[in-house]
């Protein structure tokens, strides 16, 4: 028997006050009635019961959970949370997307990775703890973008150019490594002013927005003062981030894609996906059609 719409019950993994989580949890209420925002740092898991519980509430008995946001920012803590959920979804609880594949996008070495074995065209890239290797490869692609292995929306990014001497550049790796113990060093392109955002649910292409920088920054993040706006892409950068996101089994994700001198290429798959730039881009209500998707997603398994 299918359990009604109004029985169900979804909780939404996010930032508690954040509009991208509350917005998704609106929608939820509208839905169903039901309304668990969950803040991940506040969650205990007792594996012997076993219950997870938050707020009073036990994660086990919900019927899914949305992951929208894990951390507001991206670090090795944030791979121990989706452990988390993956136990419990181990209890029978559908949680989209799943952790085990949003475990492989929050580490950029992992996603690169995945990306570069399914020949998807990327910006050239080197990663290395060998500090003369970084070097050598900032010199051979004349600028750069060192990038930490967890971030998002280019936090922690820093741009190295060959222009300067080696004493200098050798200063800037060290410092980098410093705190970052890697180095994942990507070619510096040349953008026309915007990249896209491609957006899938259930591996179904909805639409496509740019990010449009601002002209003071050399990144198109709405952190940096972008702006969004329509876009429509080609068949070929459309097949291409359907590619990309099939490396991984993800219910909601964009693709970040950029044109370029050399031709389309790739960024990263997102482990999340937004909802502000479809919604200020392309006027879509993706967290109405993610919840739908669910609701429909949880039906048809009864």
């Amino acid at each position: 028997m299918i359990k009604p719409v109004s029985q169900l019950k979804i909780g939404v993994v996010g930032i508690p006050g954040k509009w991208s989580t509350e917005v998704l949890a609106d929608e939820i209420e509208a839905k169903t009635g039901f309304r668990c925002v969950i803040d991940i740092e506040k969650v205990v898991a007792d594996l012997a019961t076993p219950t997870v519980t938050y707020n009073g509430q036990c994660l086990c008995e919900l019927d899914a959970i949305i992951i929208k946001k894990i951390s507001q920012t991206y670090s090795p803590m944030v791979l121990d949370r989706l452990e988390i959920l993956r136990f419990v979804e181990s209890c029978g609880v559908k949680v989209y997307s799943k952790p085990c594949e949003i475990i492989r996008l929050v580490d950029r070495m992992s996603c690169t990775i995945s990306l570069a074995r399914a020949k998807i065209p990327m910006p050239k890239t080197v990663i290395t703890e060998d500090i003369d290797a970084a070097l050598q490869a900032v010199k051979e692609f004349g600028e750069v973008i060192l990038k930490p292995l967890f971030s998002t929306k280019a936090r922690g990014m820093q741009v190295i150019s060959a222009e300067q001497s080696d004493k200098k550049m050798m200063k800037e790796l060290q410092e980098f490594y410093d705190i970052h113990k890697f180095f994942y060093i990507q070619q510096k392109l040349k953008l026309p002013g915007h990249d896209m955002g491609l957006v899938f649910l259930g591996g179904e292409y909805q639409g496509a927005y740019a990010r449009v920088a601002n002209g003071d920054s050399w990144n198109t993040t709405i952190h940096s003062g972008g702006k969004y706006a329509e876009v429509k892409p080609s068949e070929e950068i459309i097949e291409m981030a359907h590619k990309a996101q099939a490396q991984f089994d993800l219910a909601y994700t964009t693709v970040d894609i950029a044109e370029t001198e050399q031709g389309p290429v790739c960024f990263e798959v997102s482990a999340f996906g937004g909802f502000k730039g479809a919604k200020d881009g392309l006027g879509l209500n993706m967290a109405q059609t993610y919840v739908d998707y669910v609701i429909k997603q949880l039906q048809n398994a009864q």
